[in-house]
């Protein structure tokens, strides 16, 4: 049972509270969360997965300027998705025919009429149903099912250059625009390199369990299907080389990016964001491709976009230390940023995938695509 949900802004001060049962809990708490959260170096964001996934398909986004916008329809949706502290109802599609998604008209209507609330006095339809999250009757002029590995690549490099930690998170995404009541069935060629698993609720266990396949009864239009993890991979598509020299009030740094197993595909949207010692009075760097960018807070951000054919990026550049420092006790750590479109770099296959219950045979598409998590090399 839940009985109480505070929603913080960055500075970790109350925005919204909905006490949930008659047991008040009071907001000081949230001052030990926050520091608690960030003294163990977390996302404050990861909690409550599954309220900020319905937020922001519902609202669009999630963030400070988001919820003021929307508190009145933040509460109803928590009224509508918890009874008394118990998880009620999550699936966005019944949602939104409980309760209206904001919009222009909407709010105009509100402030012209005093109505706020966006509440449907009907209970939907899928209410009753064996498949709560899917209205009943659907109809499509289309007739088509898009499938999307989307995968993100979390990587550690060592002081020498050494992988120490390699892995994917990736996620099933599924866009279904099919009439009736249609079943699928999608299969992997190599499910067993897959951990940490989790579901949809319109998959079925079993089929899971008994041979990796999922089948399930899609809701309409956009959801996530499923979630995953692929664990100790032995290399990269990148490399970032830095390099460092400090003696005498003076250092110097270099940076070298490359290719490192080339996809088959392009890599795009490269960057390298790295930070300044405190220490660092001044700086400038050049680059022999991209541009690069010294913000207010001392990070630098070295955009490259694509590896140029022949030419490896590189950029070098001098730091001047305060008066009475002769060199650097504390080395920066480089964030790589990068994206291949149509390859997952997990390795993972789709072997087919099957629809039953439709009209007629439907439009079947299927992509890929891999960008970077925490991508860490250290220096």
């Amino acid at each position: 049972m839940l009985q109480c949900i505070f929603f913080l802004s960055d500075a970790g001060e109350v925005m919204l509270e909905k006490q949930m049962t008659g047991h008040h809990v009071d907001r000081s708490i949230c001052s030990w969360f926050w520091d608690y959260v960030l003294s163990q170096g977390g996302d404050p964001s990861m909690f409550l997965c599954r309220v900020a996934d319905v937020l922001t398909d519902y609202l669009g986004g999630l963030n400070e300027d988001v919820i003021k916008d929307n508190f009145v329809i933040v509460y109803e949706l928590l009224d509508e998705m918890m009874d008394n502290g118990v998880p009620l109802t999550t699936e966005p599609n019944i949602l939104r025919e409980m309760l209206a998604p904001p919009n222009i008209v909407s709010k105009m209507l509100s402030v012209v009429t005093g109505k706020n609330s966006n509440v449907s006095t009907k209970l939907p339809d899928a209410t009753a149903s064996s498949i709560p999250w899917r209205k009943i009757n659907t109809k499509h002029s289309s007739n088509e099912v898009y499938v999307n590995l989307v995968e993100e690549m979390d990587a550690i490099f060592n002081r020498d250059g050494i992988l120490v930690k390699c892995e994917i998170y990736g996620e099933v995404q599924v866009n279904s625009h099919l009439p009736g009541l249609p079943d699928l069935t999608l299969s992997f060629s190599n499910p067993s390199i897959l951990n940490d698993v989790r579901f949809h609720p319109c998959v079925r266990f079993r089929p899971w369990e008994a041979d990796q396949i999922l089948s399930f009864v899609p809701p309409d239009g956009e959801f996530r299907l499923m979630s995953y993890r692929v664990k100790k991979l032995k290399s990269t598509p990148i490399y970032v080389k830095p390099h460092l020299t400090s003696n005498a009030g003076h250092s110097r740094i270099s940076v070298l990016v490359g290719i490192h197993n080339d996809p088959g595909k392009t890599i795009d949207s490269i960057t390298v964001q790295f930070q300044l010692p405190l220490c660092v009075s001044s700086a400038n760097f050049t680059p022999n491709h991209g541009t690069v960018n010294i913000l207010a807070d001392k990070t630098c951000c070295w955009s490259i976009g694509q590896v140029p054919k022949g030419k490896s990026p590189s950029l070098s550049g001098n730091l001047v230390l305060e008066a009475d420092l002769e060199k650097l006790h504390v080395f920066p750590v480089f964030r790589v940023g990068f994206r291949i479109m149509g390859v997952a770099s997990s390795g993972l296959q789709i072997h087919r995938l099957d629809v039953k219950n439709t009209p007629s045979e439907p439009y079947k598409g299927f992509r890929a695509l891999t960008r970077s998590g925490e991508y860490e090399v250290r220096s």
